[in-house]
């Protein structure tokens, strides 16, 4: 029970690895508020998680703004962040518009940045912020620029807040997924689609599969936990040894 008696925020927390985390967080005692984009999934995970459950665009940031005093007013100061909404998409240099480019990086770059700004005053000095980034941000996997270029981006800030905090003793880490069976990689794309893409990711992996939602949430809750209470400004991979093994 490493979260009895305190309130944890999981700003994407209606599927996949932020689902996975609400489950844990919420197993060890916490209260847990969610955001996430979809009503009948944010429905459902609430339903499932008995958490707060709050509507909200990562790449709306006055929405974002309005969910996070929400949050933090039902809620009482907040003790671990878990900033997880993302968006992915794949193309070519040459396919990139600005379009393509502004859709992934206002969502995983700078709606990222400006909940944690946000989310500042309302946490509780000494608790935790944990950031979902990717080994996309130090693997050249081609197709893969702008979606690798916001979480690079992501991981420096996250290197930055956890140096600028340290007066306050709030921690902040990133965890970055290698090859993970989530949603992100399945929207859009048909069955026969989804098989062959699974099946291409695990070859990759030096583990010989992918990883599952829960193995990469359990990394989170421990960055948030204080048995992380010595770790600040990392970026743990949980990959199967895709980076170091690869």
């Amino acid at each position: 029970m490493r979260f009895a008696n305190k309130s944890v925020m999981i700003l994407g927390g209606n599927a996949g690895i932020g689902l996975a985390a609400a489950r844990l967080f919420t197993e060890e005692g916490a209260r847990v508020a969610l955001t996430g984009r979809n009503e009948q999934t944010l429905a459902d995970a609430a339903d499932e998680t008995g958490a707060l459950a709050v509507q909200a665009d990562m790449g709306d940031l006055a929405a974002q703004a309005h969910a996070l005093d929400r949050i933090g007013a039902e809620l009482g100061p907040i003790d671990a962040l878990f900033v997880n909404a993302g968006v992915g998409g794949f193309a070519p240099v040459p396919d990139v518009d600005e379009a393509f480019w502004d859709g992934i990086h206002d969502v995983n770059l700078k709606g990222a940045f400006f909940a944690i700004r946000h989310a500042l005053p309302l946490m509780r000095d000494g608790g935790a912020i944990v950031v979902t980034g990717s080994i996309g941000s130090v693997a050249a996997v081609p197709g893969n620029v702008a979606y690798a270029a916001a979480k690079a981006g992501l991981r420096a800030v996250v290197r930055i807040v956890a140096k600028e905090l340290l007066p306050r003793r709030i921690r902040c880490n990133m965890v970055s997924p290698g090859p993970t069976d989530t949603e992100i990689f399945k929207r859009g794309a048909s069955e026969e689609d989804i098989a062959g893409m699974r099946e291409m990711m695990a070859g990759v992996v030096p583990i010989g599969r992918m990883g599952t939602s829960e193995e990469v949430a359990r990394a989170a809750v421990f960055l948030a936990s204080e048995d992380a209470s010595f770790i600040n400004g990392v970026d743990l991979f949980v990959d199967g040894g895709s980076i170091e093994l690869g």
